[in-house]
């Protein structure tokens, strides 16, 4: 096993302790302002920042730095179009018969249907693929760990990062998802893990009240 290799922690920088407060305070502030839309407007956004915000995400950590992510970034609307129908139809199965009530009765609230039109409004769909196992240059298999954790966290930075640049996003999981692997040609080692729909929000759009639960409900302290 070869020796493992450090550098200095020299990006770090200790903040006072007012400030760390205030910082803490504001990003929690910004955040509790997100929500998810599902009307979109058709507005065109710079690559440059979905870049970004890709790059944000990849800084995630990942069992052993494996990093068992994959980002599909869709704009062709052909390719928007045959998600979307594809989406819709397992969509239909689901809501017609495939989830139990009290599923159905937990997003009655939202007003979600089988009909997802944001699919192709949104000038970005990033359909996110979690990596089972690596695959070598000459095609071995290397095992990758907390594979589903760490796209996970990845995918919760990618959301903020969104939030953070001033757009809106939806997290959307048909189910069941092998279609998006065949639409998008990924490799077999990959499995789908979800689509988020990027872009700017409808003009008027309206979202579900809803609240979120506290601090003590949330979190103990020990």
């Amino acid at each position: 096993m070869a020796n493992p290799t450090y550098i200095p922690l020299s990006e770090y920088r200790e903040l006072p302790v007012d400030e760390m407060q205030r910082r803490a305070r504001e990003f929690h502030e910004h955040l509790a302002t997100r929500r998810t839309v599902r009307e979109y407007s058709e507005r065109p956004v710079p690559r440059e920042i979905i870049e970004h915000c890709l790059l944000t995400a990849s800084t995630a950590p990942s069992g052993a730095n494996q990093q068992p992510w994959h980002f599909a970034v869709v704009s062709d609307p052909a390719i928007k179009k045959q998600i979307r129908e594809a989406a819709e139809e397992e969509e239909r199965a689901f809501y017609r018969g495939r989830a139990p009530d009290e599923w159905l009765e937990a997003l009655e609230h939202l007003g979600t249907d089988e009909h997802k039109p944001f699919l192709e409004l949104a000038p970005y769909l990033i359909v996110i693929f979690a990596e089972n196992h690596g695959v070598g240059a000459d095609g071995s298999k290397t095992k990758n760990y907390y594979v589903s954790e760490s796209v996970g966290i990845a995918t919760g930075m990618l959301i903020a990062a969104v939030h953070n640049a001033g757009l809106v996003s939806l997290t959307h999981t048909p189910s069941p998802m092998g279609f998006l692997s065949k639409v998008l040609e990924r490799p077999s080692n990959e499995r789908p893990f979800l689509i988020l729909v990027v872009g700017y929000p409808a003009e008027g759009v309206k979202v579900p009240t809803i609240t979120k639960k506290s601090l003590d409900e949330i979190a103990s302290f020990h």
